[in-house]
């Protein structure tokens, strides 16, 4: 379809903006609604290197972006699975929508580490867009009431949309590195902190092959007074939950690559329909090639699925125990989070060799789809330190990336 036939946002019925009531189920409706306008926009969202603001403006109207805050806050109080479960509905439709949408419900879980005065303060809606990047690429020296910040930071991803901007920062006091103040966390004083776009200096560096409608520019700041109520620290929840564990922000980052993964078989099945393989002749559906490569994928794409839901789930249901999380039981959501990226991109992959030349023929999504799955294999939490890292702990030997387990440096 072409940019100028595609739908507007505005044909999902109450793509409005404003986030109605809702619950799960609703939310999910919603999302599976967004996914026909967020396909036949695909091309134009690659296209801007950014979402246009219809288009969040529809994501605003499905309620993602306030899945995290609880019920106290008036949220939907969904369950990371359940949020993993919409993230994956819309990168059915759009890939980069859909991660800038991952990216941006991460007020809520922001909020929860935060004394609830200044986190109302920050977030007065709950459909208030975040985001940044957590890295400590930042300083922030100590001075009466908060700190003075500068610093360069890089992967703002929806930074183009966003109402809130966080970034990650190293304590220093009087011109020293500033010791961690607690058990737990690691030497240093990392913080994450919030601000308003407009108090960044936003650069358009975001040329990518993949995932290119994100937006994920560099952002930076010479010289910023940030008040101490606006920062908060991971290892530290003012209101400790369930929700606030170092690894909540990676719990619904599968939902992406496993809605792409789904978006190509579906796409592939269908073209199947019609297509005959012409060394032999035989209709696709008849071919054996066809039907094991299908079958392997969909194998695949299964396992991988039940992997991140069952392991989301098994925690959830510890924490919200009060039960201690075991070594075993933190690994087991960080490796099914990095087998699902991988098997996602490998299912792609053999649908793309599989259709052959077809696949690099505009308007066949199946090249896009795996640039953007190839984009987001190179994210730090899919890299194979977090295989070391989960190697180690399941060995009893030092992790290199604990904080992407949910462990305490």
């Amino acid at each position: 379809m072409s940019v100028s036939s595609a739908p507007a946002a505005t044909d999902v019925p109450g793509a409005s903006g404003a986030v109605p009531a809702a619950t799960p189920e609703e939310i999910l409706a919603r999302a599976k609604a967004a996914v026909p306008v967020l396909a036949a926009r695909a091309e134009e969202i690659e296209e801007a290197r950014r979402l246009p603001d219809d288009i969040v403006r529809l994501l605003r109207s499905t309620g993602v972006f306030g899945m995290a805050y609880p019920a106290s806050w008036g949220g939907p109080d969904l369950t990371p699975a359940q949020q993993t479960e919409v993230i994956e509905a819309l990168a059915t439709g759009d890939a980069s929508a859909a991660w800038c949408a991952m990216v941006g419900m991460d007020s809520g879980l922001f909020a929860g580490f935060m004394a609830e005065p200044a986190a109302r303060e920050l977030f007065p809606d709950l459909d208030m867009i975040t985001a940044g990047a957590i890295p400590p690429k930042g300083r922030a020296d100590r001075v009466p009431g908060g700190y003075r910040v500068k610093g360069d930071w890089q992967f703002g991803s929806g930074i183009t949309h966003c109402d809130r901007v966080i970034a990650g920062v190293l304590v220093y006091r009087d011109g020293e590195p500033e010791p961690n103040p607690l058990p737990v966390g690691g030497r240093a004083h990392w913080r994450i902190i919030v601000a308003r776009p407009e108090q960044f200096e936003i650069s358009d560096t975001w040329y990518t092959t993949g995932l290119a409608g994100s937006g994920s520019r560099d952002y930076r700041v010479k010289e910023l007074f940030v008040p101490e109520e606006h920062t908060f620290s991971f290892a530290n929840p003012v209101v400790p939950s369930p929700a606030a564990t170092p690894d909540s922000i990676l719990r619904t980052m599968p939902g992406v690559p496993l809605g792409v993964a789904r978006a190509a078989l579906d796409h592939v099945r269908e073209m199947a329909k019609k297509r005959v393989d012409r060394p032999t002749r035989q209709p696709w559906p008849q071919n054996y090639r066809v039907q094991m490569a299908i079958a392997q994928c969909e194998s695949d794409l299964l396992v991988a699925r039940h992997a991140v839901y069952g392991t989301l789930r098994r925690q959830w249901e510890l924490l919200e125990a009060g039960a201690e999380i075991g070594p075993d039981e933190q690994v087991a959501v960080a490796l099914a989070r990095v087998n699902a990226f991988r098997a996602a991109r490998t299912i792609v992959s053999t649908l793309f060799d599989l259709v052959a030349t077809s696949a690099i023929y505009k308007p066949s999504p199946l090249d896009r789809w795996l640039r953007d799955l190839n984009a987001m294999c190179q994210h730090a939490t899919v890299q194979d330190q977090i295989l070391q890292s989960a190697g180690a702990i399941l060995l009893g030997g030092k992790p290199q990336n604990p904080i992407a387990l949910g462990l305490p440096e």
